[in-house]
C-alpha cells in the first residue's frame, strides 16, 4: 500500500490540519444548512453529517437516510463546502455516490466486520468510485482488524486512503467515552507511514470539554487533521449531544491549536517516546482499577472480620507473576520490586477501608 495518495478534494491536497466537522446526525434541513453556513463562515472546507447511524439498541434515531442526502447537496450549493456521511451497506455507497457526497467514512462497527467490509468494498469497485474514503478504528483494539480493513477499501481501487481513530470500546466507568490508546494509531502509523491518520476528540471524550485538550494532543503526535462534531444547538441534537460543540466553540478551540514543526531526523524516536507515554499512561489507569479492586476486598474484609494481609495469597501472586515476567524477558528482581510496590500500596488501601467508620 506504498501508493496510498494525500487527501485530495477537487484535485487539490488538503492541508494539514485537515479539518472536518458538522452535526452527528443530519436531522432537519433547516439545522443541517443553518450548522453548515456558520461552519463555512469559520473556514470549515469540510462539512460532516450523519445520514444513517448505527444504534445499539433498537427504537432509537437511526438516521433521516436519503432524504438527508438532498440536504448535503444543498450546503455544497450554499456554501461551496464539501461533504461527507458515514456508509455501513452496499445501498448507503450507491446512494452517497450518487447523490455526489464527497468524502465517505466507515464507522468503528462496521470496520469491524470483515463481511461488511468486503460488501463496501465491492460496492466501490463497481461503481470504479474515485472518492477518499477514511476507515475508523474497530471498536475492539484490533489493529489487524483495523489494518485488514483498509485494505479491502484499497484493494477496490482507493488511493485517497485514510484512517480514523476514534478511541476503543471498554466496560466500566472511564474519563473517556473511548479509551484513546495512543499506541495503535502510532504503530498503524509505523507500518503504514503514507497513510493520513485523523483523530476524532469527539467519540473518544464523549464530553465537549475534551474536545480542545485531546485535539492538541492529536497534533501534538503527528496527526494529519480532526473529525469533530459541530451542531448550531448541541444541547438539542438528537445523538451524542454531549460531545458535539458549537460552531464558535470549535472556531476557539481550532484557534488555540498549536501546530509543531515535525524534524524528520527524530521522527521515530519521537513516535516511539509517544507510545512510551501512552503505554504509561495507560499503566496508571490499569493500578488505578486495580487499587479500586483492592478497596473493594477490603469492604469485604472488614465485613466478615478478615485480617488485611493474607501471606499464602501474597507468596503465590509473587511467585506466580515473577515466573511469568521472567518468560516475558524481565529480571524476577526487577518483578518482585514491583509486586512489592503493587502488594504495599493494595495493603494501605485496604487499611484506610478497614478503618472507615
Amino acid at each position: 500500500m506504498e501508493d496510498i495518495l494525500p487527501l485530495q478534494l477537487n484535485g487539490q491536497d488538503l492541508d494539514r490540519p485537515i479539518i472536518i466537522s458538522g452535526p452527528c446526525s443530519a436531522e432537519t434541513e433547516e439545522q443541517v444548512l443553518t450548522t453548515a453556513h456558520e461552519l463555512s463562515q469559520n473556514g470549515i472546507k469540510i462539512f460532516r453529517a450523519g445520514i444513517w447511524k448505527p444504534r445499539t439498541k433498537p427504537g432509537g434515531f437511526e438516521g433521516v437516510g436519503v432524504p438527508g442526502l438532498e440536504w448535503l447537496k444543498k450546503v455544497k450549493e450554499e456554501t461551496g463546502m464539501a461533504t461527507s456521511t458515514e456508509v455501513a451497506t452496499r445501498a448507503h455507497v450507491e446512494a452517497a455516490l450518487a447523490a455526489g457526497v464527497d468524502l465517505l467514512w466507515i464507522g468503528a462497527r462496521t470496520s469491524a466486520n470483515p463481511f461488511a467490509m468486503q460488501e463496501i468494498a465491492d460496492a466501490l469497485a463497481d461503481a470504479k468510485a474515485d472518492v477518499p474514503v477514511l476507515v475508523k478504528n474497530p471498536v475492539n483494539p484490533d489493529l489487524e482488524l483495523w489494518i485488514g480493513a483498509l485494505q479491502r477499501i484499497y484493494n477496490a481501487g482507493i488511493r485517497r486512503l485514510g484512517a480514523i481513530h476514534r478511541g476503543f470500546s471498554a466496560y466500566g466507568k472511564h474519563l473517556y467515552r473511548n479509551l484513546p490508546q495512543w499506541h495503535i494509531p502510532i504503530e498503524l502509523r509505523r507500518r503504514m507511514p503514507n497513510l493520513p491518520i485523523i483523530c476524532d476528540p469527539s467519540h473518544i471524550g464523549g464530553k465537549r470539554e475534551l474536545v480542545a485538550p485531546l485535539s492538541q494532543q492529536a497534533m501534538d503526535m503527528g496527526f494529519d487533521g480532526l473529525i469533530i462534531e459541530s451542531h448550531c444547538e448541541p444541547d438539542s441534537a438528537w445523538s451524542d449531544k454531549s460531545q458535539q460543540v458549537t460552531p464558535d466553540v470549535l472556531n476557539y478551540i481550532l484557534n488555540t491549536l498549536v501546530l509543531r514543526s515535525e524534524s524528520q531526523s527524530t521522527e521515530n524516536l519521537t513516535l516511539l517516546r509517544q507510545q512510551i507515554d501512552t503505554i504509561d499512561n495507560e499503566l496508571l489507569e490499569t493500578l488505578n482499577k486495580r487499587m479500586r479492586v483492592s478497596r473493594e476486598i477490603g469492604q469485604y474484609k472488614k465485613e466478615h472480620r478478615m485480617p488485611v494481609l493474607q501471606a499464602a495469597r501474597y507468596d503465590d501472586i509473587m511467585q506466580t507473576r515473577v515466573k511469568l515476567a521472567e518468560e516475558m524477558g524481565m529480571s524476577a528482581e526487577f518483578m518482585r520490586t514491583v509486586l512489592a510496590a503493587i502488594h504495599e500500596e493494595s495493603v494501605r488501601q485496604q487499611i484506610n477501608v478497614l478503618n472507615q467508620r
